[in-house]
């Protein structure tokens, strides 16, 4: 996602929040039951996090940890959630998995980022973050005693991210809740799907493409490098990224830049809305009907989890990126 921009708290938001709070405060415990020993300690993000005991207070406060969640069967410890959790995302038992979870806020500035005050979030007496936002960083939750968890690929700490780094996070939700072989089953069925989606690829259409996230409106237009999920999501569709040169995750983009590269096939992430408008802010830019992708009609549209970070989610949209562009 674009680089973020400070976004201040106001304690107005946890007045206006509070009979959320207390909604979340009134759900049974999990249904769930951990298989795990503890305590245990997982490393995220350059931090050791330990657990005395299985998380039965989870707090999302963002949907990417969604889709591990779900193929761990510990969707009914999440007893609060913020953000967006657009529906395309998600099967019909998922969705009502979530209907079940009170939502505190789906606030984003524009850039896509969530706007919740820390107040709001520590009063839901959470023994377990999901995702990291600009006020609520792991110090300052360390600092009343709730760990946080947030998706690797998001942490500014570098790399290549795979589709390796999706199993690599399913063990790690699996260890901590107490789910090891409920992971292992999904990273085998994860596994498959891939080398199936391989299979069909075959060598590939040997197309180039770039994957961008627009500012609907006007604004900044951000591209992917080999920083992020992006890069190996277009390689496994048999396609190659214009900015593999570019070791950075995320960065400004100009349209001038675009057409000295000139991708033959254009991506454009979105976090919410509907994707007219996400191609209209590419499209409409002067000059952009010079680009070969928009010229010829090769742009998609998809949301942000569908490529970034690495999740389940990435396999849907690595999916949705062959049966677009196919393999010729």
């Amino acid at each position: 996602m674009p680089v973020p921009t400070r976004i201040a708290a106001t304690l107005l938001l946890a007045g206006s929040l509070a009979a959320c709070g207390a909604e979340a405060d009134d759900r049974s415990g999990p249904t769930s039951p951990s298989t795990g020993s503890y305590p245990v300690t997982v490393e995220n993000c350059g931090a050791d996090v330990t657990f005395e005991a299985d998380p039965e207070r989870v707090v999302l406060l963002k949907s990417s940890a969604v889709p591990f969640l779900h193929d761990l069967g510990v969707m009914d410890r999440v007893t609060a959630r913020a953000g967006q959790y657009p529906d395309d995302y998600y099967d019909e038992e998922t969705l009502a998995e979530l209907d079940e979870i009170p939502l505190l806020t789906d606030e984003l500035d524009s850039s896509g980022h969530l706007q919740i005050s820390k107040e709001v979030v520590i009063s839901q007496e959470p023994d377990l973050v999901l995702g990291q936002v600009d006020n609520l960083s792991r110090d300052t939750l360390d600092a009343v005693g709730i760990p946080l968890l947030e998706e690797p690929a998001l942490c500014g700490t570098g790399g290549e991210p795979a589709f390796d780094d999706v199993y690599d996070q399913l063990e790690l939700y699996g260890t901590v809740f107490g789910r090891e072989a409920q992971a292992e089953e999904a990273i085998a069925d994860l596994r498959d799907e891939l080398a199936g989606i391989e299979s069909e690829v075959g060598e590939g259409s040997g197309r180039t493409a770039a994957v961008l996230y627009p500012t609907v409106g006007g604004g900044t237009t951000y591209a992917y490098g080999t920083g992020s999920m992006a890069h190996p999501q277009l390689e496994a569709a048999g396609l190659e990224n214009v900015f593999a040169d570019v070791d950075e995750r995320v960065f400004e983009v100009t349209l001038e830049e675009l057409l000295g590269r000139d991708p033959d096939v254009l991506v454009l992430l979105h976090s919410e809305g509907e994707p007219g408008p996400v191609e209209q802010a590419i499209t409409d830019l002067p000059g952009a009907d010079q680009l070969t992708a928009v010229r010829n009609g090769d742009v998609m549209t998809q949301l942000f989890n569908f490529t970034e970070p690495p999740s389940p989610l990435a396999f849907d949209g690595l999916a949705r990126i062959v049966e677009r562009f196919g393999t010729s």
